[in-house]
C-alpha cells in the first residue's frame, strides 16, 4: 500500500513535511486513483452479473404422431433426400415442425425438418 501511495504521489523517500500543499495534492492524486479503481471494479461486477444470467430457452414441445401422419409433400422431400432410411417413429410441434426417428442398418438418428420437409438438425 506505501508502495502505491509512493506511485501516486511521486515521493521518493516517504511523507515528509514540506508543507501542506504536497499533502494536499497527493491526497487529491489518492482520491481521484481510488475512484477510478471502484468504477472500474463497478464496471466489472456488472459485466459478470449480465453474462451470468442465463437464458432460458424453452425447448419445443412435440407430440408424436404416427408415421403415416407426416404430411405427404414433407415425407416425399425426406424419401428423396433420406430413402435409404426408414421413418420409425415420428412427432409433430404445434408450428408444423417434425421430429423424426430415421433407422438405417440398426442405426438411429434423429433429425428435425420444416412442415415442407426441409432438414433442421440432425442430433
Amino acid at each position: 500500500m506505501i508502495i502505491l501511495i509512493h506511485l501516486i504521489c511521486g515521493l521518493k523517500y516517504g511523507f515528509t513535511n514540506f508543507g501542506i500543499n504536497i499533502k494536499t495534492k497527493c491526497m487529491k492524486k489518492l482520491l481521484i486513483a481510488m475512484a477510478l479503481v471502484a468504477s472500474l471494479s463497478a464496471t466489472a461486477g456488472i459485466s459478470s452479473i449480465r453474462s451470468a444470467e442465463k437464458v432460458k430457452v424453452q425447448e419445443k414441445q412435440y407430440k408424436k404422431i404416427e408415421v403415416s401422419a407426416v404430411d405427404k409433400i414433407a415425407m416425399d422431400k425426406i424419401k428423396k433426400s433420406y430413402g435409404a432410411y426408414t421413418v420409425k417413429e415420428a412427432a409433430k410441434a404445434d408450428d408444423g415442425e417434425y421430429k423424426l426417428v430415421l433407422s438405417k442398418d440398426g442405426v438411429d438418428l434423429t433429425a428435425t425438418f420444416t412442415s415442407s420437409g426441409d432438414l433442421i438438425k440432425i442430433y
